[in-house]
């Protein structure tokens, strides 16, 4: 891989990010801040190849707001990863409050005509009829994390790696588990909305890894992916365990009040495991002053990457470490496992 060759460097660090003292409350804030935001330069022209100024094109982005620190820097990646390019126009449309809002906002904007959209649905099943009136429009579809089940609705489906997030928390802990000498160790699970395919990924990833290593789930609680519901599930969960040996928890926003009932309950005989990698949960874990050990990638730049590949298939253009010359169908981003040890490479990847 070479210095002019940004896009598919570009992917490969969003593969390998996923490939997030206490945890700070400011990480829920949904403020764009372009600072912190995840992108490459597109703009250097000195970099040439496909960052060099090109065909003019209009991108189409629509994804839920949330005061939820991931959702919040999806839309600020994205921003802020069209800007790095002179040749494209960036127009965002508001998803609204569900799936019908979102829906009908879509619906205004292929009238428009964009040359591509890029879409984070507030559900991959509701909106999937939105992925397929674009495409029958002729305008092709990046669908981002939350995956459209019909393949005829998108011309790219790019996300993270919800049962690869189970497995590396489950490994991560199993590993920690047999260097500690604890056989039968009591193991909990803090997930995050339980009516979402994605959170049952995690878990069947999860469950899978810890029985790949003779263990399994003594106590889970589903919670709300908000800091709230968080630290109300986790004190329940307390006291249900008296001990415990090792907790994974979803979603490092969440986090935030699950780390709260712990500190509230004085309790820390156990490692806890994240998920997601918040730039607050990595700080912590470099810090090491509590349960939080680890948390697994699933990380916000891709984001970045789809605004990026959005620009080349507008464009008619490959990735130009493959030699085939479009972009891929599919791309699945790795989940990788932080920890003190690496924790400061993957920072400027936290959101």
């Amino acid at each position: 891989m070479t210095q002019h060759d940004p896009v598919r460097r570009r992917f490969l660090l969003g593969g390998a990010a996923l490939g997030a003292g206490a945890l700070l409350a400011a990480c829920t804030s949904n403020e764009s801040d372009n600072n912190n935001a995840q992108t490459t330069g597109g703009n250097n022209t000195q970099t040439g190849g496909n960052a060099a100024p090109g065909q003019k094109v209009k991108i189409g982005f629509s994804a839920p707001a949330a005061d939820h620190g991931w959702l919040a820097a999806i839309t600020t990646n994205a921003k802020a990863q069209a800007a790095e390019y002179s040749d494209v126009e960036f127009t965002t449309v508001e998803a609204g409050a569900d799936a019908a809002a979102q829906r009908a906002a879509l619906s205004t904007l292929i009238a428009q005509k964009p040359d591509i959209i890029v879409m984070l649905p507030h559900d991959g099943k509701e909106l999937n009829a939105s992925g397929l009136e674009a495409m029958k429009a002729g305008i092709p579809v990046v669908n981002l994390d939350r995956a459209f089940p019909d393949a005829l609705a998108y011309r790219l489906q790019i996300k993270g790696d919800n049962y690869g997030m189970g497995v590396a928390a489950g490994n991560y802990i199993a590993a920690q588990m047999k260097a500690k000498g604890i056989s039968n160790p009591i193991i909990a699970e803090i997930a995050g909305i339980d009516s979402l395919e994605l959170t049952q990924e995690r878990t069947a990833g999860f469950n899978a890894a810890l029985a790949a290593n003779g263990l399994k789930v003594a106590n889970r609680r589903a919670a709300q992916f908000t800091a709230d519901s968080g630290q109300a599930e986790m004190s329940q969960l307390l006291q249900a365990l008296p001990k415990i040996d090792a907790l994974w928890n979803h979603d490092d926003d969440q986090g935030i009040g699950v780390l709260a009932a712990v500190t509230q309950a004085n309790r820390n005989e156990f490692i806890m495991v994240g998920g997601a990698g918040s730039k607050a949960a990595i700080e912590a874990i470099q810090a090491d002053n509590s349960v939080l050990k680890a948390t697994v990638t699933y990380s916000p730049s891709m984001a970045s990457s789809a605004i990026s590949l959005a620009r080349l298939i507008a464009q008619g253009k490959g990735m130009s470490d493959l030699v085939e010359l479009e972009v891929p169908k599919e791309i699945i981003l790795a989940s990788e496992t932080i920890t003190k040890e690496n924790a400061s490479k993957h920072l400027p990847l936290g959101f």
